[in-house]
């Protein structure tokens, strides 16, 4: 029987601004990390005492500002949230080699055959010493949920929150063959993968929570929700899930977004933001040795309808003249069908393939494009060693006319060419 944890960063966001500023957000019991006051960002977290006015991750601030007028509102500090996760995630890895990132915040941990290393210490003693390891080293506050598999783990962990609406102790082990009767205690709402639209079909039915649908049998439900639905729905509210731990993920795709203080209607000005996040985002893939043979291009309009276009290449790219290009004609795209004012925009890249490094390249290659990926990976050398985004596109040199969401990397001050 497998043994896995979830180990989730209490209020990693929340945490890490109060960390930052003491003086400032450390004092302020309603938080919302998201961006300032009155900008048109989205709240990215907030402190449990925000949330008790409605105040939720992915609202728009101004919304949260209606709810909480006298919260302190401050932007993500992405750059100290990626160096704490990291100091989370080496925490640990001393207790087992297979430690997989779900996100930012929440690492998967298969400690299945480390009983005799552990002395035959039980799940639930393992979990509390990991909490009290990471705390003293890294100063975050866990909550471990464990089970025979990924989602029973997932979902403890929710239970396991001090602060959560059952007020959990941390950690929360549920023991084999205990997976069913512990799915039975959720709303089917709760259960990761039954998202807006198939819990509205299923409220339709009646059916709400996990005992709701239980009595009904697999045939059923494939019947009315589809064979690949109804046989999902049918293992998930009885705890079967197969999907192991896997320790290292490779990145599926990389993006960059920004929300704009006030809509964009010029051609000019969202051109200018495309370059700005093409060129971030291109930095990020080359940083990680890969290349992309997907370019998508997304825009949200003033009423939040998002619309979005996508190109699939011949060959993977990671240069940023290639992949502006291709992101350019898809924005065009976009507004050619519908130009409306824009409040964000942003730029993903997936279908990603690791790429040879620059020292295969030479200046004196034939063919505009391996010039063009010398050409930027040296643009990264400089900008890495003298900080932030010191050679940059001309057309960039003024100031951002952004909020930026949580960037992958901070920027610093810069020159164009």
């Amino acid at each position: 029987m497998a043994s896995i944890l979830l180990a989730d960063c209490d209020q990693m966001f929340v945490t890490v601004a109060r960390l930052v500023d003491p003086a400032g957000a450390g004092k302020a019991p309603l938080l919302v990390v998201g961006g300032a006051a009155g900008s048109r960002g989205v709240v990215c977290s907030a402190s449990y005492e925000a949330r008790a006015f409605g105040v939720r991750s992915g609202m728009s601030i101004a919304r949260a500002a209606k709810l909480c007028p006298t919260a302190t509102f401050v932007p993500v500090p992405g750059k100290e949230c990626r160096s704490k996760s990291r100091a989370v995630r080496a925490a640990l890895d001393r207790w087992t080699p297979v430690v997989e990132a779900a996100s930012i915040d929440e690492f998967y941990l298969d400690l299945t055959g480390t009983e005799a290393l552990y002395r035959q210490a039980s799940l639930t003693e393992i979990a509390g010493r990991i909490r009290e390891a990471v705390l003293e080293s890294t100063g975050m506050r866990l909550s471990i949920g464990g089970g025979s598999n990924r989602l029973v783990a997932k979902l403890a962990a929710e239970r396991a929150k001090p602060r959560g609406e059952t007020g959990g102790t941390g950690v929360l082990v549920v023991e084999p063959g205990q997976e069913a009767r512990f799915l039975a205690t959720h709303r089917l709402a709760e259960i990761p993968g039954v998202g807006p639209s198939l819990q509205a079909k299923l409220a339709r039915r009646g059916l709400v929570t996990v005992p709701d649908a239980l009595p009904l049998d697999e045939r059923s439900l494939s019947a009315w929700l589809g064979d690949r639905t109804g046989q999902w729905l049918y293992r998930r509210i009885r705890g079967q899930a197969g999907s192991a731990v896997v320790p290292r993920n490779e990145a599926k795709s990389m993006s960059r977004e920004a929300t704009f203080p006030r809509d964009l209607d010029s051609d000019r000005d969202l051109e200018t933001e495309l370059l700005r996040l093409t060129t971030r985002v291109a930095a990020d893939l080359r940083g990680a040795g890969l290349g992309a043979r997907v370019v998508t291009v997304k825009l949200r309009h003033f009423d939040f309808v998002t619309r979005s276009r996508s190109k699939t290449l011949a060959s993977p790219v990671d240069d940023d003249p290639s992949i502006f290009e291709v992101a350019k004609e898809l924005l065009g795209g976009l507004r050619r069908r519908q130009r409306r004012p824009a409040r964000l925009l942003g730029v993903a890249l997936s279908r990603l393939e690791a790429r040879p490094g620059s020292s295969q390249l030479s200046l004196w290659e034939t063919g505009v494009p391996q010039r063009s990926r010398q050409i930027s990976h040296l643009v990264d050398q400089i900008n890495n060693r003298y900080g932030g985004s010191a050679v940059r596109p001309a057309r960039l040199s003024k100031p951002a006319a952004k909020v930026p969401g949580p960037p992958r990397r901070q920027p610093g001050g810069s020159t164009p060419f």
